[in-house]
């Protein structure tokens, strides 16, 4: 799932070092949300010209090879690095963590594919322990309002609440989008406690300042295949722990792809990073 995807990457990174609040500033918002409607424009291309599957555009060959690989259990996935006249976006005081993948679920329908992942209610127990809480709080046709809070233990503890908006585009009857944005990420200080509180939206430590996943599904092959993007926002790191800490957050591991699993589906056996280049 995307929200999980991105999230517990950034945070196994960014847990292993205590660092000191930080708030969001304007400029850092405003340079994300330039990034995603260059993103955006670049998905909004490819759903009328294709490809429809990021390895869809791959030479016969290895495209081949990739669906071989997928339907053998592997989760493949690449970095997107989203530029503009040819140069990356620049975002100050933060980084972009951009990632598409793509899986196989043999033996489901479209249908029954959807029907889990808009199970919002069951999130908690599906994705445990990392959703700690889920909840459908509104629903209006193929419109959501969702609360989810996200749970990490290491060598600190982090807990993020979160409010997404989420809507589903049926396309045929082989094939479906969603788009997923969060609309309040707020971390959780003294979790279990008495005094337990949200700290003010935008402050905190920055693990999580924004996120946003679009997801495409296609039946074919006796499955669903299914891809995400997820776009997040972090903090950026002290200028003292960059050589250490900026290749993690820049190389968000790549099996957390495989947490993707659908209840009542096998989870992948393993994942794969495709040796295409970043996408642009």
């Amino acid at each position: 799932m995307a929200l999980v995807v991105v999230l517990y990457g950034i945070l196994v990174c960014l847990a292993a070092k205590q660092i000191e609040a930080a708030e969001l500033k304007r400029e850092t918002s405003a340079a994300f949300e330039h990034y995603v409607g260059a993103s955006e424009q670049r998905i909004k291309s490819e759903l009328h010209n294709g490809p429809f599957l990021f390895i869809d555009e791959l030479p016969e060959t290895r495209r081949v090879e990739a669906y071989a690989q997928l339907r053998g259990g592997k989760v493949l996935i690449e970095q997107v690095n989203a530029k503009e006249g040819g140069r990356p976006i620049e975002v100050p005081h933060g980084l972009i963590h951009d990632w598409i993948g793509v899986l196989f679920i043999p033996n489901a329908s479209l249908s029954q594919t959807l029907a889990v992942i808009k199970d919002y209610d069951n999130h908690r127990s599906i994705y445990k322990p990392e959703v700690r809480d889920s909840k459908l709080l509104q629903r209006n046709g193929n419109s959501f309002k969702v609360f989810l809070q996200f749970y990490k233990k290491s060598l600190v503890t982090v807990v993020i609440n979160g409010d997404f908006d989420i809507s589903y585009e049926d396309l045929g009857s082989n094939r479906a989008l969603s788009r997923c944005y969060s609309t309040r990420l707020v971390e959780v200080e003294n979790v279990g406690q008495t005094d337990e509180r949200e700290l003010p939206v935008d402050d905190g430590h920055g693990y999580l300042w924004r996120l946003y996943s679009y997801w495409r599904f296609e039946e074919q092959d006796g499955g669903v295949y299914v891809q995400l993007e997820s776009i997040g926002l972090s903090r950026s790191v002290p200028a003292i722990f960059a050589w250490l800490v900026n290749p993690l957050l820049r190389g968000i591991p790549r099996g957390t792809l495989s947490s993707l699993h659908l209840r009542g589906h096998p989870k992948p056996a393993n994942e794969g990073h495709l040796k295409t280049g970043q996408r642009e």
